[in-house]
């Protein structure tokens, strides 16, 4: 039917009457101008919007509106979709038109555990009554994965360990906000050394359900954390049809674990060479590596050392892929560090399925940790006795227990996996003068606390569950008879509060509620419980299930501090 021209008001077109510019943001041309250089010829893909506010917010330091969405017209996609993104992650920093933009230098103070044992608060303060809040920035921060050096402060991108309120302030006078890099193991001395023969010998022999063997003999199990034998994730990603890829979970985020940055920073090709063999032994298309934005230090030795791989000709230009997080320690755990990758918000998702059928972009999916493939390396060269052939207090394999708190000589000891805290304590010198052993972490804060009579037991996989507790990624944290079990473990409920990703309300309200309970003078112990077991029985993934082990072991064992 045609238009009847002569009816009035159905249609408006004259002066005044519409709209010169579609409704929101308008594109700014000098933010446009600005984001184009910063992207140059990247390719345009959605997966790398975080990668493009990395860029963004190293730039500017910060990201500005204008900035956001010029960066959605580049991406094509809306600006709502980048502000989602950008506000889930600590370390973007979200300026809208009417807000002031943080100062140009942020001094971020590590809060975690160990941090706390020594001293972070006291200087957190110092650092706030003495300094000009328009010129520098103090803020709390989560675990910095340096529990060995506490207190630990950072000053840009540069940590300074040990800090004092001098050491600070000394190198805010200096203008240094740049990571040293350590000295460690380049290629050509690892190739030197013997490196990366076995994965020559292997992608030769082509005979990957024998390497699959040697895994499942040696013993070895996933170390970020969940304990699952290795080998066997090899077999599931292979049962599906490809293409398939392969993650590494570089997100150590868990309160006193710092292992994978440990050896990363010393023998990055130990780890490289076993993520190749691994990722052959799937036929893996590509690799993606997420790493925490917090080691700016191992970010630097990963492109360098990519470098070198990709032009000794070891691995195919683009087959490694470094994604940078940006501060939310519910990407480690695996299903949300993929939602990470994609360029999303790390929101963990419902299994099934899992992510060996369906990861990456859909694909079939095989995820490791650092450690464990640093020991995937060491497996095909030493073979599988390194591991199987220790054993002690029943239990077989080694173990890299991150080791800090009150005692001598914090840092990573690689022990027996059948050692006890009691042995732990001793390859750490023993306890700090003036100190006596009151009680530990075993597995960070997921584990809760236990107390110095527990002493004899495995700090392994599976043999710490029937207390309540387990071992984890093996952060320990020894606590002393000067510190407050239940001040801990009001730690480790603020830093579950903080990290929650807010998804599911057991886990965001319960964590809330339980800190707000926590810091009264005497717990309300039933209403904690009831708020423990839903908690416990309804949260989707692992942070809100185990959040309720700290408050539950402190009832438990402590009952004499609430």
């Amino acid at each position: 039917m045609a238009l009847d021209e002569s009816k009035k008001g159905v249609w408006k077109s004259g002066k005044g009457k519409g709209r010169h510019t579609p409704k929101g943001r308008q594109l700014d041309d000098g933010a446009h101008a600005e984001v184009l250089a910063l992207l140059g010829d990247a390719p345009r893909q959605r997966d790398l919007l975080i990668e493009f506010l990395h860029l963004i917010q190293d730039a500017y330091g910060h990201l500005s509106a204008a900035h956001m969405r010029a960066l959605a017209e580049e991406l094509r996609i809306a600006m709502a979709e980048v502000y989602e993104v950008a506000t889930f992650y600590a370390h973007f920093d979200v300026v809208k038109e009417t807000d002031t933009p943080p100062p140009a230098l942020t001094i971020r103070v590590c809060d975690s555990l160990s941090c706390e044992l020594a001293g972070a608060q006291a200087l957190k303060s110092a650092l706030e009554s003495g300094t000009n809040p328009s010129e520098i920035r103090i803020q709390r921060a989560p675990c910095m994965g340096r529990c060995d050096t506490a207190p630990v402060v950072e000053l840009g991108h540069k940590h300074i360990d040990h800090a004092t309120f001098e050491s600070v302030l000394d190198a805010v006078a200096q203008g240094d906000t740049h990571p040293v890099i350590p000295p460690y193991e380049t290629l050509a001395a690892y190739r030197d050394a013997g490196g990366y023969t076995a994965l020559e010998t292997h992608r030769a022999a082509q005979d990957w359900d024998a390497v699959e063997e040697t895994m499942l003999a040696s013993g070895l199990r996933g170390l970020g954390g969940a304990g699952f034998p290795s080998g066997k994730k090899w077999g599931f990603a292979r049962s599906y049809e490809g293409p398939r890829l392969m993650a590494v979970n570089g997100d150590e985020g868990e309160p006193g674990t710092f292992k994978d940055r440990y050896y990363l920073e010393r023998t990055p090709h130990l780890f490289f060479e076993g993520m190749l063999i691994a990722a052959a032994a799937v036929d893996a298309t590509r690799v993606y590596i997420y790493m925490r934005d917090e080691y700016p230090t191992v970010l630097h030795i990963l492109a360098t050392e990519i470098a070198a791989l990709e032009a000794a000709k070891l691995v195919e230009p683009g087959f490694i892929e470094v994604r940078r997080g940006a501060g939310a320690y519910i990407c480690g755990e695996e299903s949300a560090m993929i939602e990470s990758i994609e360029g999303k918000r790390g929101l963990p998702r419902h299994r099934p399925p899992f992510v060996a059928q369906v990861g990456l972009f859909g694909r079939p999916t095989l995820v490791h940790n650092v450690e464990t493939l640093h020991w995937v390396a060491r497996i095909c060269r030493e073979g599988p006795e390194i591991l199987s052939g220790v054993e002690k207090n029943g239990r077989k394999g080694l173990r890299s227990y991150s080791v800090s708190g009150r005692i001598k000589t914090p840092g990573v000891h690689l022990l027996p996996a059948g050692s006890t805290i009691t042995d732990i304590i001793e390859a750490c010198g023993g306890m700090i003068d003036g100190h006596a052993f009151k009680a530990y972490q075993p597995g960070g804060p997921s584990s809760g606390l236990l107390p110095a009579s527990i002493n004899d037991v495995p700090l392994d996989f599976d043999t710490l569950q029937p207390l309540g507790s387990f071992i984890g990624s093996a952060a320990v944290i020894v606590l002393s008879d000067k510190d407050s079990a239940k001040a801990a473990a009001l730690n480790m409920l603020r830093f579950f509060e903080d990290e929650s990703c807010g998804q599911c309300t057991p886990c965001r309200v319960g964590c809330e509620k339980a800190v707000k309970l926590m810091q009264a003078d005497t717990w309300d112990q039933p209403l904690l419980e009831d708020i423990c077991q839903a908690m416990a029985d309804a949260s989707i993934c692992g942070l809100g299930q185990a959040a309720p082990n700290p408050i539950r072991l402190t009832i438990k064992h402590f009952a004499d501090e609430i």
